[in-house]
């Protein structure tokens, strides 16, 4: 029996339960420096100017912050094309994990040195690709930075088996 609230709580919603979450990622990757990212106002100005699409600097907010999840399929298709990713991002776990790696790839080469480094190791046999992760995963060890999950993570080397 219920007591005439609204209803199950946003929580035991699958698909809007990590809405919140994923609008946050892409705003992090599309601004990475904190202190240049727009505030939500005129991030909606942004959007709106780039998409034709509308959406208010509030209801942008709560839809961050959690406090709104009811956003309409127009509204996320103006999402997904500002933030250049398919609109099922906001609602398929396998599309968000891709798309996030994608996302971590992209953050990574913006690094000159990382380019670089990756540049430079083109053409190296796999047995020196190889001694090469080992080494960066030493020195990430070293720094407390942790590994980083890698699907083509070669035999050889640590947690690749």
């Amino acid at each position: 029996m219920t007591d005439g609230g609204p209803g199950p709580e946003p929580a035991e919603r699958p698909l809007l339960r990590r809405f919140d979450q994923r609008l946050n990622e892409l705003i992090a990757a599309l601004y990475p420096d904190e202190r240049k990212r727009p505030g939500y106002a005129r991030l909606a100005k942004e959007i709106r100017e780039t998409t034709g699409g509308t959406i208010s600097g509030t209801y942008l907010w709560e839809l961050a912050k959690g406090k709104k999840r009811n956003v309409t399929l127009e509204q996320l298709d103006v999402l997904a094309e500002f933030f250049g990713v398919p609109p099922e991002y906001f609602l398929n776990e396998e599309t968000a994990e891709r798309v996030n790696a994608q996302l971590k790839l992209a953050a990574a080469l913006r690094d000159a040195r990382v380019r670089n480094l990756a540049l430079r190791a083109e053409g190296l046999s796999a047995e020196s690709l190889d001694a090469l992760l080992i080494m960066v995963d030493a020195a990430r060890k070293v720094q407390n930075l942790g590994s980083v999950d890698d699907e083509e993570r070669p035999a050889g080397t640590p947690d690749g088996g």
